[in-house]
């Protein structure tokens, strides 16, 4: 079978688009709310039976997690809304007070079962069967179109399992590194010369813009996290989620300190202009292990997230071999920072600031400290989990020993055999 890359290009590009989440997600959507108002039109006894696909379409959200939390708390809002408008169709009938009141309680209603967003859902329903004459039919036909949706949308899940979004969390990641990478790469350059204040200050707006950046990749991963959630196309998802979200907390920390840097080098800009912010060779060692402190951040976010062992290995011997390359490079800047500080003892304090924050970075991307990272994690979660959860802990650990007991079984069966 012919590779996708040797496919002509519109082919090529029509297969990967076929594959992406968004697509895959159409479809789901489209084949639930078609199959749930069939089944609507079986089983309801209105002629129209549009709140089935409705739901459906509601319910079968983007991850397993979120179309199960979603598919009930939408059923609690209906059900809720439907008793609410019959407990006022028995009492006052439908009036511009009574609706009023009606929208008033159905609100309240909905905060006290804790349905969330679905809180409007819960007066919607109550106002369309307070509305119609024939309020007992039209109440009980819209709760079973509701249900008819829910599980219809959840079957959907099921049967096909939703995308797993990891692959776009890995490519937000990777492109925030990116971005601070080509950051870095720009203040090693100009701290390397005579930079102005101004430029210097357009590295400090650029790193500070950066802070919007990892709003949208958190929600990439929120959202990668829930897609893993109950998955049963996934295995260690809670591997998987700790791995993303630990390294996107040490790529946040490092955008930090390199805001920190840069606004030490617009600093030491304004002290020193016009004058150079460090002597020649002092300035080229900067841009160097600003250099390789850049590529070292982009390692680390393809080191978090590959899942391949093979590829994760290669990229963490990549990471060491460039974290060792400038570790070296900080202790010569250290001597030579020292050197000249000695010479010309001004602005000591920012020389010292650019260099211990280039040290923190490098310690950040430590793979000791992540590991030791990931496993803190990892004892954290799975003892949240049995507070949590302590029946489902039970059941998981029952069937760990039976399987247990079932291999010793096989293996003493074998060897009389």
């Amino acid at each position: 079978m012919r590779d996708v890359r040797e496919w002509p290009e519109p082919v090529a590009r029509w297969v990967k688009r076929r594959r992406e989440p968004v697509v895959v997600q159409a479809l789901r959507s489209t084949f639930a709310a078609t199959v749930a108002y069939v089944v609507a039109l079986h089983l309801s006894p209105e002629a129209a039976p549009l709140t089935a696909p409705l739901t459906a379409l509601l319910v079968v959200q983007v991850t397993l997690y979120a179309t199960l939390t979603n598919g009930i708390r939408r059923v609690n809002a209906v059900v809720a809304g439907v008793l609410v408008a019959i407990a006022f169709s028995l009492l006052v009938g439908l009036t511009w007070w009574s609706l009023a009141l009606v929208i008033m309680v159905s609100l309240a209603v909905g905060h006290l079962v804790r349905v969330d967003e679905y809180v409007a859902e819960v007066a919607i329903s109550a106002m369309l069967v307070l509305g119609v004459t024939a309020v007992g039919d039209y109440a009980w036909a819209r709760v079973l179109e509701t249900l008819i949706g829910a599980v219809v949308g959840m079957g959907c899940n099921l049967l096909l399992p939703p995308p797993v979004w990891v692959g776009e969390a890995g490519e937000s990641i990777e492109g925030l590194a990116r971005r601070m990478r080509q950051l870095m790469l720009r203040a090693g350059e100009e701290a390397a010369g005579r930079t102005p204040a101004e430029r210097a200050a357009e590295r400090l707006h650029e790193a500070r813009r950066l802070d919007h950046d990892i709003v949208q990749v958190d929600a990439a991963l929120r959202q990668a996290e829930d897609s893993l959630r109950l998955n049963p196309r996934v295995r260690e998802g809670l591997l998987h989620r700790i791995v993303l979200r630990t390294g996107l907390d040490t790529l946040e920390i490092c955008m930090v300190v390199l805001r920190v840097i840069t606004r030490s080098l617009t600093d030491l800009a304004k002290e020193r202009e016009p004058e150079p912010l460090f002597e020649p060779q002092t300035g080229a060692v900067v841009e160097q292990l600003l250099s390789e402190i850049a590529d070292a951040i982009v390692s680390f976010a393809v080191l978090v997230t590959t899942h391949v062992s093979s590829n994760a290995e290669s990229a963490e011997e990549r990471l060491a071999a460039q974290l060792d390359t400038a570790a070296a490079t900080r202790d010569k800047l250290a001597q030579m920072l020292l050197d000249e500080v000695r010479r010309d003892p001004r602005q000591w304090q920012l020389h010292g600031a650019v260099l211990a924050e280039c040290n923190r970075i490098i310690d950040e991307l430590d793979i000791e400290h992540r590991s030791r990272r990931l496993l803190e994690e990892l004892d954290r979660s799975t003892r949240e989990q049995r507070e949590r959860r302590p029946w489902l802990t039970r059941i998981r650990d029952r069937a760990r020993i039976t399987r247990r007991r079932l291999r010793d079984r096989l293996g003493a069966a074998r060897r009389t055999a």
